[in-house]
């Protein structure tokens, strides 16, 4: 049968577009045949880049293959998070994330161009750990009931300090005050060094820490730990209450996270690949020990992150909005 010269080009366009797709899956199939970057949005040192270079380690002893950490740090996480966004779908390219870039920045940045459920395919999550409300020696405070007592008599006139406007630092101290009814002054620091050297200096009433970076200064005393910030006591600090212990904080329930995100549009064959290596991994008893050891929590097998990311999202919608927080 002979074609004419358009309609060729066309039937030669459809296979090698059948070819492509064929080689895209056969490629997908024997997932992984080379090295895998994972992005850790924020610089080396801290909460979320210490689980990403342990969840690395794990993944390239399960997936065999290399793993190169890859840290991207700026805007937040956002940075980061918009180059796995914009990588192929192809599972080289994955993102160590955490809440501040995938539910909080695009609530509050208008200039962050990724949309969290349209540019990338929610795998597992790994861990979470509370935050932990603290008060500076000179403050003071000794537990919840004074804090209220303090700024209640006092509206405004005290200050707290986060490390950045939008981070799930600053949103859970903005949870405090919307169930405690009270009100502080928020001071943004550009990380949580300063916001360290400040409290323990006494130049700054109260702050909030992811509990990792919270527990060695609340261990040595040099910080009163006023309570966790999720519903329960933490299992790493059973001697920490949590917040919600107190009346007046019965709502406040929020942590810090860490999940496994790609590109949007993974093959579902490198989706199983993945989360076949993480739940493998959440139940290694090493790999626990490590990560409780830093203060987390380590998620559950099988866990829906997709669910968990939109009642994440719907959470931190509700504070960002009553608190009109917007990240200029």
């Amino acid at each position: 049968m002979l074609f004419s010269r358009p309609r060729r080009k066309a039937c030669l366009g459809l296979l090698a577009l059948a070819a492509s797709m064929a080689a895209g899956a056969q490629a997908a199939a024997h997932y992984p045949t080379k090295a895998i970057t994972l992005v850790i949005a924020y610089p080396p040192g801290g909460s979320t880049d210490a689980v990403g270079r342990m969840v690395g380690t794990e993944l390239a002893q399960r997936l065999k293959q290399p793993v190169v950490i890859e840290n991207l740090g700026g805007a937040g996480g956002a940075i980061g998070a918009q180059k796995v966004a914009r990588a192929p779908a192809d599972g080289y390219t994955l993102l160590l994330s955490a809440n501040n870039e995938m539910a909080i920045a695009p609530l509050i940045n208008k200039a962050i161009k990724y949309r969290v459920f349209k540019d990338f395919t929610p795998i597992s999550l790994v861990a979470t750990q509370p935050m932990v409300l603290v008060a500076s020696q000179s403050s003071g405070v000794k537990n919840t009931q004074e804090f209220l007592s303090l700024l209640r008599q006092n509206p405004g006139k005290y200050s707290y300090g986060s490390s950045g406007v939008g981070t799930a630092l600053h949103i859970a101290g903005e949870m405090v005050q919307q169930a405690g009814n009270v009100a502080m002054t928020h001071v943004p620091y550009k990380g949580v060094a300063p916001l360290t050297n400040d409290l323990l200096g006494g130049s700054l009433d109260f702050g909030v820490f992811v509990l990792s970076s919270g527990l060695p200064h609340i261990r040595a005393g040099k910080v009163v730990a006023l309570g966790t910030t999720e519903a329960k006591r933490s299992s790493v600090t059973p001697d920490i209450p949590a917040l919600a212990e107190t009346s007046a904080f019965a709502r406040v329930d929020i942590n810090s996270w860490f999940a496994l995100m790609g590109p949007a549009k993974l093959p579902p064959q490198v989706q199983k690949a993945l989360r076949a290596a993480i739940d493998d991994m959440l139940q290694s008893p090493s790999f626990r020990a490590k990560l409780e050891a830093s203060g987390n929590v380590v998620a559950a097998p099988g866990q829906d992150m997709g669910a968990f990311l939109k009642a994440q999202v719907s959470k931190y919608q509700q504070i960002v909005e009553t608190a009109k927080i917007e990240d200029r």
